[in-house]
């Protein structure tokens, strides 16, 4: 039974994680997001006490429950390592015990700890669970729902319904792209051949929960009364945690599964209250554990407790053509000296050190303006680029979704007054400049009217000289940017028509402020 509830629990905590991450709609996020906010390292970052308090409650308890239920990598890792052992009971009983490889998992959270503290997110991203299986969903599951949901679209539209809307399929980054599919490779061969292995001698969460397992009241226990050492146990257990020879468990490795529990064919392996006296086997004054029976009020208390915990949680938190005719030249994108974060975020600063690279944020952005970064520093943290389209000032959505504070919570009127960065105009790329003709399309859809349409002294239409009396045709005009009004929302430089190279783009700010 405790099996059956660990199993239903990681399946509903893994589905619905992986599809806050394909769902490019919202609306999983608008009931479901409080699951990626209960995810330990984001929660830490985020400054989220209720929940980390909570995280380290349910591990003194019940172990590392949290990493086979709520860890979205380490039931991932549980998924391929069972689907390896539906090929028959020798593959499901391949493990061994192996001593812990302590310095490998103690020296590998130092660096990760380091990482943190000196600010270099990209490097603690690569290490960190859910941010790692986050870049594997937004990678390389979320093009397969993708183009899924636009053959959806294509049948609906040929029955003339709108149930469905095709949505663009590109890459966002290379680098980020690449080492998703490293991670995927790692992730599944080594669950393939040794189950647990990256949770219990890589995986920082993992050793610092581990090591608080170790003094939690409630795990797993062996009888040695009842035990006959037939190694079905440890040959079952993916974490390779059981050394059934001397009869004790590697309480810092163990997640709590309870395979071992419905591997043991005698009865002698128990989830139970640790520090308990053992009863004695036989005896006047004694009874023996198969007369005692079954703990049903323990098994409403864990039920129970577990609602309780995940309440309180919830409560914490073909190408594009112009007209059918001429192709459209793809923008490029701008040499930025400072790069572009969203509104919610307070300084580059602050993003950085708080940004875990999950890139939840870049999967819901509905405009395609959040990418990964391909610099070095802060290689797959998001950043904003409008050449797909322009931060809309209705929309939110990176602030209501990010769950380690990088993107803190703002209203649509907040955000309408947050200054991210500034428009720069280039001359040598203005339609009027170099075609002669007239434009203003950065003025005419600015939303805080930071830019106005100004004579072009010398120009007229058509590239005629400065009017000399003859020419009556009015001057052409240029954009003139009022950089205390812009916040830098990029509207002007995604909709201008200059191409490859927009005349105007938007320049960061290291600090936002509002205006």
């Amino acid at each position: 039974m405790l099996r059956k509830i660990r199993v239903t629990l990681a399946i509903i905590f893994f589905t619905v994680i992986t599809l806050l991450f394909l769902d490019f709609t919202g609306t999983i996020h608008a009931w479901f997001g409080w699951m990626a906010k209960i995810q330990f390292l984001p929660a830490i970052l985020a400054l989220n006490a209720g929940v980390v308090i909570i995280l380290m409650i349910l591990t003194l308890v019940f172990g590392r429950v949290y990493c086979s239920v709520i860890c979205p990598l380490g039931v991932f890792q549980d998924i391929v390592s069972w689907i390896n052992g539906r090929r028959g009971k020798k593959h499901r009983m391949r493990f061994s015990w192996s001593p812990a490889k302590s310095w490998l998992r103690y020296g590998v959270l130092a660096l990760f700890i380091v990482a943190l503290v000196a600010g270099i997110g990209s490097a603690a991203a690569l290490l960190e669970p859910y941010s790692a299986y986050g870049r594997i969903a937004s990678n390389l599951f979320s093009p397969l729902y993708q183009w899924g949901n636009n053959l959806l679209a294509y049948l609906a539209e040929r029955v003339n319904s709108y149930a469905f809307y095709s949505k663009d399929v590109w890459l966002k980054n290379i680098p980020t792209f690449i080492i998703a599919a490293i991670t995927f490779v790692i992730i599944v061969v080594l669950a393939w051949r040794n189950g647990r292995t990256w949770c219990n001698t890589i995986c920082p969460v993992g050793t610092v929960l581990g090591w608080m397992s170790r003094f939690s009241l409630l795990s797993v226990k062996i009888d040695k009364d009842k035990c006959t050492s037939c190694s079905l146990c440890a040959r079952g257990c993916k974490a390779s945690c059981i050394d059934y020879k001397g009869h004790e468990i590697d309480y810092s490795r163990c997640v709590a599964c309870m395979d071992c529990i419905d591997n043991c064919t005698h009865g002698a392996i128990s989830y139970s209250f640790r520090y308990r006296r053992d009863t004695p086997a036989s005896g006047k004054s004694g009874t023996s554990d198969s007369d005692v029976p079954a703990d049903t009020g323990r098994r409403n208390f864990l039920s129970a407790t577990a609602l309780v915990a995940t309440a309180t949680a919830v409560n914490a938190q073909e190408k594009k053509v112009d007209g059918g005719l001429a192709v459209i030249v793809d923008k490029e994108i701008p040499d930025r000296k400072t790069a572009i974060v969203p509104p919610g975020a307070s300084s580059l600063k602050d993003f950085y050190q708080h940004c875990t690279a999950c890139q939840l944020c870049v999967s819901v952005c509905p405009n395609d303006v959040l990418r990964p970064s391909g610099g070095l520093m802060r290689l797959m943290q998001p950043e904003m680029s409008y050449e797909r389209g322009y931060c809309r000032p209705e929309c939110t959505k990176c602030s209501e979704v990010c769950p380690a504070g990088a993107i803190r919570p703002v209203t649509t009127a907040e955000k309408s007054s947050i200054q991210i960065g500034h428009a720069v105009w280039i001359k040598r790329n203005c339609i009027p400049v170099r075609d002669g003709e007239e434009c203003g399309n950065c003025a005419r859809h600015c939303p805080t009217g930071a830019i106005v349409m100004v004579p072009l002294r010398g120009r007229h239409r058509h590239g005629n000289p400065e009017n000399d009396g003859k020419d009556k045709s009015p001057a052409l005009k240029i954009p003139a940017i009022d950089t205390e009004k812009c916040i830098g929302c990029g509207a002007c430089e995604n909709l201008c028509p200059a191409r490859p190279f927009s005349a105007i783009y938007v320049e960061g700010h290291e600090v936002h402020r509002e205006i």
